[in-house]
């Protein structure tokens, strides 16, 4: 193996040449840094420069390249180098665009520019080229759990790109929900009336086509292996299994209804003539097969009155029932209504609604029905009694703020919920669902972590629905429809689309050795010095992604293709033995003490700012594109995840003389934005324990400050990092300065 050369190179464009003394940065380099090869460049990402690098990197033997310019997140086209290790010093965004253009601030404004080249030298020399993981998979066939619209979707979607498909059904006909509609509510213009499902043709799409391998009345017994290699044991109800070999998995099991006679007090259980919106498409069905109108189903009498009662169990918040809109019943009983006015526009159909919701279609199929004589009432139904053949609806009137009634409602539709089939929740095995019943395991995944996707709050399959729809915290398996959220058919097509390409994607990289979201085409990963494990098992717990397993002697085994790249194992390990190739404890801490700490006596303290670079470091750039100014004091460091922050940085750091220390991380919690999912919250964790070091260091627990920060807080970070830094002026400086 060749000796490896370093190189830098100092970008003066964008203003850098003008406020900093480039020729005192470019010294610092070679001589502090140690960099053999040392280059100026008046724009750096021109033509021009790019060749420059990449000569020196032919001609010259480069295998190591600093480039001192723009964000790291700027120019990432133009600075492609993938056959060297690249470090990059935050000269534009970091430096000069946060600090005034004044004579007083020339001096600071310097010294964060020698710092940072210090730092991206410091980084480089710790940095080796990854070369991708040796584990590998070549399968890239697709597998699709459900039959329903979602899973068809996904089926048809992933087959028109060219992937094979292995899809899985545990009932004995494709189709599921839509199968048993009637019709749908329209997904174009001009949404004036119910239209076709369509769920026919996705159906025979599927069944005609070679490529896709259907299983019905089939369940999956074990899901092994990672992506590109999953191995899907597929059980079928005749007692035989199949094993298929898959590259990546949508998981689209859909939803069941909630359960109607959950609601005695809105008539369920009390008269056959109190249904749910599954119910009268049941009704629908069977009336448009004998050419006859919708039947009251105790008599099969005429049907005069309907009354639709939305956010049957919905929207509750006393803990009974549902506590969130399922997002589809509106349209659904808009639907439903007009299939009576269709039929027969003399029917008194009444909708009572609280909030009236319809996404999707601006509001042209409520006006439509309105026109067709629908009539909405916004109020709140406070009890369905039988009376005869007929039902009596109370309800308080929301806008004349006084009790009603509906008399005698030939027909009640209760618009019931959605709730998930989501498979076993991993953290509670013995809960039940909202409807009471135990789930059973869908995916059987043989991961320590549980046999199912972890759940959300309200039971639905993980995704990452702010960030990163469709991902879980399974690499390689994506949710898909309503199992992840509440949602309607044209929602639902969309996102088994969408779920369908990120699978696509997973599959691919797998097949290159490369991480897969958010850190996609990443060649490293995790490395392990067991020699030096204790075998304490925190990486193995603390892992978001289930990518760490461990061996008969409990010394942990790393699945590099199911690793986001995250580096929570990293920071979660005492002892120090993980690492990347290009991300390190070492090359961390390389850079923490590259910075010139400046004495107690200089009225320059130092704060090392540790950022995500998901969330925080993007707004601290946006600050700086901005032109919002914080103080010269500040060094920041771009961490992949704050669940990668080993405690060991932040005692290296106030060893150091350092005299605060910030860690910016994505908020946590369910509704997290953590691109890693945990790591943030690990991160606060964590911290919460360095109070003790902190003591005994004799310092004061202030210098170490964690932060929830949003991608938008790009006027907050400034002003955060001015208050921390008043409070270091007021704290004092680091006693630790005079040991450094």
């Amino acid at each position: 193996m060749a000796e490896p050369k370093f190189a830098a190179y100092l970008c003066k464009g964008c203003g850098i040449g003008e406020r900093i003394d480039a020729a005192r940065t470019a010294k610092i380099a070679e001589k502090e840094g140690k960099i053999a090869l040392v280059r100026q460049h008046e724009f750096l990402c021109s033509a021009e420069g790019v060749a420059l690098i990449g000569s020196d990197i032919e001609q010259q033997g480069v295998t190591h390249v600093a480039i001192a310019a723009c964000s790291r997140r700027s120019k990432t086209e133009a600075f492609q180098f993938p056959n060297v290790a690249l470090a990059r010093a935050n000269l534009r965004e970091g430096v000069i665009w946060v600090r005034p253009d004044t004579e007083e601030a020339r001096e600071t404004t310097q010294e964060m520019a020698d710092d940072y080249v210090r730092m991206a030298c410091a980084e480089l020399k710790k940095m080796k080229l990854p070369a991708g993981s040796p584990e590998r998979g070549c399968s890239k066939r697709i597998l699709v759990v459900g039959g329903g619209i979602s899973g068809l979707t996904a089926a048809v979607e992933a087959r028109k790109t060219g992937y094979e498909v292995v899809l899985v059904e545990k009932q004995a006909q494709l189709g599921g929900w839509a199968a048993k509609l009637w019709k749908r509510v329209p997904e174009r213009e001009p949404h004036a009336a119910p239209v076709d499902t369509g769920i026919q043709a996705l159906i025979d799409a599927v069944t005609e086509d070679a490529g896709v391998k259907v299983y019905t009345n089939a369940t999956l017994a074990q899901t092994s292996g990672a992506p590109g290699r999953f191995n899907a044991t597929i059980a079928v109800e005749s007692g035989s299994t199949a094993i298929e070999e898959i590259g990546a998995i949508v998981q689209a099991t859909g939803f069941s209804l909630y359960d109607m006679n959950r609601l005695p007090e809105l008539g369920a259980g009390k008269s056959p003539n109190v249904v749910d919106q599954a119910g009268l498409e049941s009704l629908a069905r069977e009336a448009a097969a004998k050419g006859l109108p919708i039947r009251r189903p105790s008599d099969g009498g005429e049907v005069n009155s309907v009354v639709f009662v939305q956010c049957a169990g919905q929207r509750d918040d006393t803990g009974r029932h549902l506590p969130y809109c399922s997002g589809y019943c509106c349209n659904t009983s808009i639907k439903q209504a007009m299939y009576f006015k269709d039929a027969n526009p003399a029917v008194d159909t009444v909708v009572i609604y609280t909030d009236l919701r319809v996404p999707g279609n601006g509001e042209d199929f409520y006006r439509s029905a309105q026109k067709k004589g629908v009539t909405f009432t916004k109020g709140r139904v406070t009890g369905v009694e039988p009376s005869g053949d007929a039902c009596k609806v109370s309800f308080r009137d929301l806008i004349l703020d006084e009790d009603a009634a509906i008399e005698a409602a030939d027909l009640v539709v209760l618009a019931t919920g959605q709730v998930a089939n989501a498979g076993v929740d991993i953290d509670n095995p013995d809960a039940t669902d909202a409807n009471g019943a135990k789930p059973i395991s869908i995916l059987n995944l043989n991961y320590r972590q549980g046999k199912d996707l972890p759940k959300l709050s309200h039971g639905f399959a993980d995704s990452h629905f702010i960030c990163f729809p469709y991902e879980t915290r399974r690499t390689g398996i994506y949710a898909a429809g309503p199992v992840r959220r509440p949602m309607d058919i044209a929602q639902a097509k969309e996102d088994a689309t969408g779920a369908v390409l990120k699978a696509i994607q997973a599959a691919e990289n797998a097949e290159l050795g490369r991480a897969a979201h958010p850190r996609s085409g990443d060649l490293s990963f995790p490395m392990v010095r067991l020699d030096g494990c204790t075998q304490c098992k925190r990486c193995t717990v603390e892992c978001p992604f289930g990518a760490i397993d461990e061996d008969e002697k409990t010394y942990p085994v790393f699945n590099e293709s199911r690793c986001r790249r995250c580096g929570t194992c990293m920071g979660a390990c005492p002892v120090r033995v993980i690492s990347f190739e290009n991300y390190s404890v070492d090359t961390v801490g390389a850079q923490i003490k590259a910075v010139d700490i400046p004495d107690e006596f200089s009225e320059k303290p130092r704060i090392l700012v540790l950022a995500c670079e998901n969330d925080a470091y993007p707004a601290l750039d946006m600050a700086g594109m901005q032109r919002n100014h914080y103080s010269a004091f500040v060094r920041v460091i771009p961490v992949r995840c704050l669940g990668s922050v080993n405690s060991i940085w932040i005692t290296d750091a106030l060893n150091g003389g350092y005299d605060g220390v910030m860690l910016m991380g994505c908020k946590h919690g369910d509704d997290y934005q953590c691109h890693f999912v945990t790591g943030s919250a690990l991160a606060k964790e964590r911290m919460s324990r360095i109070d003790e070091t902190l003591k005994t260091m004799a310092l004061e627990t202030e210098r170490v400050a964690t932060y929830e920060v949003a991608i938008t807080d790009i006027g907050r970070l400034p002003k955060l990092i001015e208050d921390y830094a008043r409070l270091i002026e007021k704290i004092g400086m680091s006693p630790m300065k005079g040991f450094a």
